[in-house]
């Protein structure tokens, strides 16, 4: 829904803005339920977890998600609009977060299956 309110309005760097925030929060929570998905549904030992890149890797190993590729470019984009901003950088953020919304609802999806 936001994200047709940022087509209809591209003018409004506010919604752009709120956009990007709520991806880097979104990623930030999307892997910390995983990482809570791995120790408690498939028992994973948290020495296998100990990177954000290992989450997404065993994640993937066990089908929550498809491509470790993909989610390591979501997390770095979400990472780097926390320490580097500018118009270029909050556009590729801007396209990363609606790419990321997809991957994250069919990652929700395996995690409601796998419980």
């Amino acid at each position: 829904m936001v994200f047709a309110e940022a087509d209809r309005y591209p003018e409004l760097l506010t919604v752009r803005d709120g956009v990007i925030q709520r991806f880097e929060i979104a990623m930030d929570l999307s892997w910390k339920l995983m990482q809570r998905a791995l120790k408690g549904i498939y028992q994973i030992d948290e020495g296998a977890l100990l990177s954000k890149k290992d989450v997404f890797r065993q994640a993937a190993k066990h089908h929550l998600l498809d491509d470790t590729e993909t989610w390591f470019g979501h997390y770095e984009a979400g990472n780097k609009t926390s320490h580097i901003y500018d118009s270029e950088e909050a556009a590729r953020a801007f396209e990363r977060a609606r790419a990321f919304l997809a991957d994250a609802k069919v990652t929700l999806e395996r995690l409601h299956n796998a419980t």
